[in-house]
């Protein structure tokens, strides 16, 4: 509610302000710029012609784009440079009041071209409607993406680290395990060995010396083995 009041009240403000700039180009336009300039020139306005014509041009066409919305924030720009030098050149020194011939007009004209270039025209007008129709197609197109991106069969991007294998897949195996500054095999890569029932291995008991010590351990002399015969 307060942005449609806010956009009404901007409405009005600058059609008012576009209806007053029209009317006093109008008049410079129909009175003619050679006369203007040499009103101009008898002011001690600094060249007089080149002045006419600008403030004849920019005040007229300025005027009409204000009304309709269009290029505000450029015409409010010529326009307010427009009224800077007609406060400085004509208006100054005479007062506040118009009808001392002081700087009132200008100077109120000047205020809402000053506000128009920073805010713009509004929504209401020529470049409210073609921003708001930009904004949609620019929201309409990354929605459009995101769905895109999110749809079923799409392919998510692959990370760039990755580089793609084409043909039959192999898998590098890792064959040493780096520890330190030495390399061992990994246990997957030692060679294995078959144990051997009956091999006698250092430091480990066999079989006869099992049954020594179980006769020891149950205090029965331990069983003699027969020397061969070597007769």
């Amino acid at each position: 509610m307060k942005r449609a009041v806010f956009d009404i009240a901007f409405l009005i403000a600058r059609v008012v302000t576009g209806v007053i700039f029209l009317a006093h180009g109008l008049e410079k336009w129909f009175g003619g710029i050679a006369a203007q300039g040499r009103a101009f020139r008898g002011m001690g306005v600094p060249m007089p012609e080149f002045a006419a014509t600008y403030a004849t041009v920019v005040e007229t066409v300025g005027g009409l784009f204000l009304i309709f919305g269009l290029l505000v924030r450029l015409m409010a720009l010529l326009l307010l440079l427009n009224m800077l030098g007609a406060i400085a050149f004509v208006h100054y020194g005479h007062g506040v009041l118009a009808t001392t011939g002081g700087w009132e007009l200008p100077g109120l004209l000047g205020a809402l071209s000053l506000l128009f270039l920073a805010l713009g025209g509004g929504r209401i007008g020529l470049d409210g409607l073609f921003s708001a129709r930009f904004r949609r197609r620019g929201e309409r197109r990354a929605a459009e993406e995101e769905l895109a991106a999110y749809a079923p069969g799409a392919r998510a991007p692959e990370p760039s680290n990755v580089t793609p294998v084409t043909g039959e897949s192999t898998r590098p195996v890792p064959s040493q395990e780096v520890t330190g500054e030495s390399t061992r095999p990994l246990p997957s890569q030692e060679p294995r060995v078959p144990r051997q029932p009956h091999e006698h291995r250092a430091g480990m008991i066999d079989d006869d010396d099992m049954r020594d010590i179980d006769a020891l351990v149950s205090d029965e002399p331990p069983p003699h083995h027969k020397p061969p015969n070597r007769g």
